[in-house]
């Protein structure tokens, strides 16, 4: 088992495929992009699927989220999926996707053995989606939403990032647009992972604002009936139910104490927390020829250090070196 020095036990994985995106939205990356990893330096889909079926066949993993950049990116991304799904004892798979391609691929995926699906709407309106993304394609991203719930791809899962002074005021619509099509809303705090490091917490939208915005249209009760473990989203029922709405608060109200998620980079390095500092080279030992059980015990000794909780709110935290892009989601 992935077990760390405070207990928590790892049982969720998540996997960038790429660091590359087709978006350059605002709070991640800058307008001209940033230097992809050299080809060379990325794991193949064999390597990558060698290191999921360790970490399922010997280190407990029992969800595999795929992420990126973007991972539709991926052209052996259906390959990858149907290893994992191929694994014994087979994990949850799901991805996390800006949607663009995935009209064309959803059905496919579906059938590779993808489980579920998160989709990145940060808003509904054009001229706000051009700014936010710099680019013009939210018409290919609803699109995406529609074809992920008509291949099976359920619960669909918005997950919605809102920005002071940009879009911040959607929040209602968002919500309503996701109940009329029976997808299931997240909202998360924007955190201090982007490439600019341009990140201020004083332009930052609080849980507490959404909560509030949402509350002038809606009635939201606490979620009872739903145990929600080491799930990082907070659920609420939207007017009684069943429809359901969540906040991923990382920054103000954080979940480090439940946390039982471990990453793996798309060049092949171990990170035990989303703002680590420190990462464990897996890739080396995987191109060096060495045994499964050499890396599962590299592994075990880089989850075994992770640290109590992200530190955001600590005066001493320093933003990882790398952006979400490279990291994954």
């Amino acid at each position: 088992m992935l077990t760390d020095s405070y207990g928590r036990v790892a049982t969720d994985l998540r996997v960038s495929l790429t660091d590359r995106c087709n978006l350059r939205c605002a709070y991640c990356m800058p307008p001209e992009g940033l230097d992809w990893l050299p080809a060379p330096e990325v794991l193949t889909g064999d390597e990558m699927s060698r290191l999921i079926g360790i970490g399922v066949r010997a280190l407990g993993i029992r969800e595999v989220r795929f992420t990126g950049g973007e991972p539709l990116l991926r052209r052996d991304l259906a390959s990858i999926i149907a290893a994992t799904a191929a694994l014994s004892p087979r994990p949850d798979i799901s991805l996390t996707t800006n949607g663009i391609g995935l009209v064309r691929r959803a059905a496919a995926l579906r059938e590779a053995g993808l489980d579920r699906i998160n989709v990145s709407l940060d808003t509904l309106r054009p001229e706000v989606f051009r700014k936010l993304t710099r680019r013009d394609r939210l018409s290919d991203v609803l699109s995406g939403l529609a074809a992920a719930a008509s291949a099976g791809l359920t619960p669909v899962k918005v997950n919605a990032v809102l920005m002071r002074d940009l879009n911040d005021d959607e929040a209602p619509g968002l919500l309503r647009y996701c109940l009329e099509h029976g997808y299931e809303l997240r909202f998360i705090e924007q955190m201090p992972l982007d490439a600019q490091h341009g990140w201020k917490r004083t332009e930052m939208i609080t849980a507490g604002e959404i909560f509030e915005s949402l509350s002038r249209e809606f009635t939201l009760t606490d979620d009872s009936a739903r145990e929600r473990g080491a799930a990082p989203a907070e659920t609420f029922l939207v007017d009684g139910g069943p429809a359901r709405v969540g906040v991923i608060a990382s920054v103000t109200r954080p979940f480090c104490g439940a946390c039982d998620r471990v990453r793996l980079t798309a060049d092949g390095q171990i990170r035990n927390c989303l703002f680590a500092r420190a990462e464990s080279d897996l890739r080396s030992l995987l191109r060096s020829g060495a045994p499964d059980e050499d890396i599962a015990a590299r592994w075990r000794a880089a989850v075994a250090s992770k640290l109590p909780g992200h530190g955001i709110n600590d005066p001493t935290f320093l933003q990882p070196d790398r952006p979400m892009s490279a990291i994954g989601g």
